[in-house]
């Protein structure tokens, strides 16, 4: 063997030797046996310990009453679907724990307190049913809204058992389609025929997890006599299909996600399907005859370049044809990206940011050309667009506010700027004494990274003002200012200042700034969140000791580095459902989906990467730390509850005596299953991070060992 290969091959040894002993030295993996006993014990314990220190606080209780208030308000805006004559919403309250599915009228629910009719009643039947269902979504069939797919979800998890419901009767269908519980991906072709990627049994799921194999199932057949579509690989993330109507054109697609960010679109005609001619990274959507396609690469076609995160759009036909001439209906920028799009009978609605803040553009296509208009819009904040019915009228739904102000709901018009002003939330707390203000910090390799800052016009700018950073970074996922009633009672009345960074990962650049973050380059996010922490002290607005640090999922992930690796900045870290065992996140739960956004860590390469931040690898028994709570849900089956009970029960082992942990046992990725539960666990958050924050905190402050 020549020496460099001699060489190669012995750090290839070294390298698989590390990974088996990370492995092996993994004294917490019993904590990942979600439900077993021993572990179940472990949580109460620590639950029980959480509690200890929180149910006799003035501050926590008070807090729980108001959050609860907020959440339960009948004064809420209760978000509509149109569907046939009527509009649907789904609505919680304390009378509803687990919600009512109800419908009215558009002229009732313009009304002050409309007549609402309940079609279903999930609290009447988990009692009937001695389950405790969680309503996760309808599957309606389109544009007659007859008969819909009902999912519940038992405590909240993403797997769902699917029932079939009438919406005249207002009842399940008997004998209709069922399913049982899985994660699924479901569409309708007709009346009688279903697209079904689920559980099919042994081989049908993918190392994610999710369905390996999609099949086409007619109504009064068994499932096991579907006729088989498609089927992906093992180390695919998921397969699906569905059909598209607009205008009179049906379309009907089988879809392969590869990766998180790489799929395969095959265009269904009859028994036949033709794989389209477009980018890994890209999606396709239908607009009548004309294909809007959006490419998450820069894609050479036709002698031209079109830009990562552009919007084209182009006769489909023509594309199947071989016509590769686009109209670029959008182009991004330095500073602005594409963040999605609804359609109207006439209009594609364009939603993008310019540095974070919200623009609109409706276009026409008419006569073979398209045409534009900017939509005057009345904030910068976030703005939702969604149509009223698409195969019918140009009307639909725009809701809009930042974090000063509340949301709004209104009927808008594509063609014009007149609205209607549907519904206003109420003001959970007097904004006037408070301002937003837009801010760049310089991250570590120079580049400008904008956060928010949310705190009162009078602001004293002397070190002491506590101040929480809340921040993302990952899956191109944007966070742009939006009203938050909690947020406001639990954290800004009392005082503190409010902070969201804005830090490559996410896709408040599009593509590009979420790509810069990617894989090898993740360590660029944290630099970014770490360098808003130090343009915050250096500004004065906070110190260290009054700073803290809170992110969810990814963001979990984020704030679990951030606490490992600059613990010199913070002295409260909230890390939410999060990912921490970067060692084995690809082998729990969904976790294998991931690895486009993270790595492999099975291959030597991208695990010294990876290891190079991971938390749970990282957190050492000789450093102080910030005090740090980690909260989870038992019934999460997306990101694995394992990831935080193990850094916890690492840490107490280790000697650190200020970790806080407390896990529901319901709630599913979103961490609590109906509004008590929320206030609960925003009221165990917020009051941790206050006692720990607040400008006379030394009395919580707590050693490390």
């Amino acid at each position: 063997m020549k020496p460099q290969l001699k060489l190669i091959a012995a750090l290839c040894m070294l390298s698989a030797t590390g990974l088996a002993l990370a492995q092996a030295e993994d004294k917490h993996q019993w904590l990942e046996d979600v439900t077993g006993e021993k572990a179940l014990n472990w949580v109460k314990d620590q639950n029980k310990v959480t509690r200890s220190k929180l149910d006799t606080d003035a501050g926590f209780n008070k807090l729980k009453a108001d959050l609860q208030v907020v959440l339960d308000s009948k004064d809420r805006i209760p978000g509509i679907r149109k569907m046939g004559n009527a509009v649907y919403n789904y609505w919680m309250d304390a009378e509803h724990q687990r919600g009512v599915w109800r419908k009215t009228s558009l002229e009732e629910y313009k009304k002050a307190q409309p007549k609402w009719e309940v079609v279903l009643d999930v609290d009447a039947l988990a009692k009937a049913e001695n389950e405790n269902w969680v309503f996760k979504n309808s599957v309606c069939r389109e544009p007659v809204y007859d008969r819909c797919l009902i999912e519940l979800s038992r405590g909240g998890a993403d797997a769902v058992v699917t029932r079939e419901f009438d919406l005249a009767s207002k009842s399940f269908v008997k004998d209709g389609f069922s399913l049982p519980e899985a994660k699924v991906n479901l569409d309708w072709v007709n009346k009688d025929t279903l697209f079904v990627a689920t559980d099919f049994g042994a081989g049908t799921l993918t190392d994610s997890g999710y369905a390996r194999v999609v099949k086409e199932w007619k109504r009064g057949t068994e499932l096991s006599a579907a006729k088989t579509l498609f089927e992906g690989e093992k180390t695919d993330m998921a397969v699906g299909a569905n059909s598209s109507d607009h205008k009179g054109v049906h379309r009907e697609l089988v879809s392969r996600q590869i990766t998180f960010y790489t799929s395969e679109e095959y265009l269904k005609e009859g028994d036949k399907l033709t794989k389209l001619d477009l980018p890994a990274k890209s999606n396709i959507n239908f607009f009548g005859k004309q294909a809007i396609i959006t490419p998450r690469e820069a894609w050479n076609v036709g002698g031209k370049t079109y830009e990562s995160g552009s919007v084209l759009a182009i006769d489909f036909d023509a594309f199947m044809k071989g016509n590769r001439e686009f109209t670029v209906l959008f182009a991004p920028s330095d500073t602005t990206s594409y963040t999605g799009a609804a359609i109207t009978k006439n209009y594609f609605l364009l939603q993008s940011l310019d540095n974070v803040k919200s623009s609109l553009k409706e276009w026409k296509f008419d006569n073979g050309k398209w045409t534009a208009r900017t939509v005057a819009l009345p904030t910068l904040g976030a703005v939702g667009v969604s149509s009223m019915d698409a195969e019918k009228s140009d009307d639909y739904l725009l809701s809009y506010s930042d974090y000063l102000t509340p949301s709004v709901y209104m009927l808008a018009h594509a063609g014009n700027d007149k609205r209607e002003l549907l519904k206003s939330a109420p003001s959970f707390f007097d904004a006037s004494a408070y301002a937003t203000v837009q801010k760049f910090a310089t991250s570590k390799d120079g580049t400008k990274v904008p956060y928010f800052v949310v705190s009162r016009k009078d602001v004293k700018y002397d070190s002491n003002n506590p101040t929480l950073l809340y921040g993302y970074g990952g899956f191109q996922i944007s966070l742009t200012p939006s009203y938050s009633g909690g947020l406001g009672k639990s954290w800004l009345e009392k005082g503190g200042v409010y902070v969201v960074a804005n830090i490559r990962g996410g896709g408040e650049f599009g593509p590009r700034w979420h790509q810069l973050a990617l894989k090898e380059n993740r360590q660029r996010a944290y630099d970014d969140f770490a360098a808003v922490a130090e343009d915050l002290i250096a500004s004065k607005i906070t110190s260290p000791k009054h700073l803290g640090a809170m992110g969810g999922s990814n963001g979990g992930l984020l704030a679990g580095v951030a606490l490992t690796q600059r613990p010199d900045l913070f002295n409260a870290v909230v890390s939410q459902v999060p990912l921490l065992d970067m060692r084995r996140f690809n082998q729990l739960l969904a976790g294998a989906s991931w690895m486009g956004e993270y790595g492999n860590p099975d291959v030597p390469a991208e695990w010294d990467y990876i290891s190079k931040y991971s938390p749970y690898q990282n957190v050492k028994a000789e450093v102080k730390y910030p005090n740090v709570l980690f909260i989870t849900s038992t019934r999460d089956d997306r990101v694995h509850p394992g990831h935080a009970r193990k850094m916890a029960a690492k840490m107490m082992e280790q000697g650190h005596k200020n970790v806080w942990y407390y896990e529901n046992t319901e709630g599913g990725h979103g961490g609590a299953a109906n509004n008590a539960q929320r206030a609960d666990m925003s009221a165990i958050t917020y009051t941790f991070l206050w006692n720990m924050l607040k400008r006379d905190n030394e009395l919580f402050q707590v050693s490390a060992k």
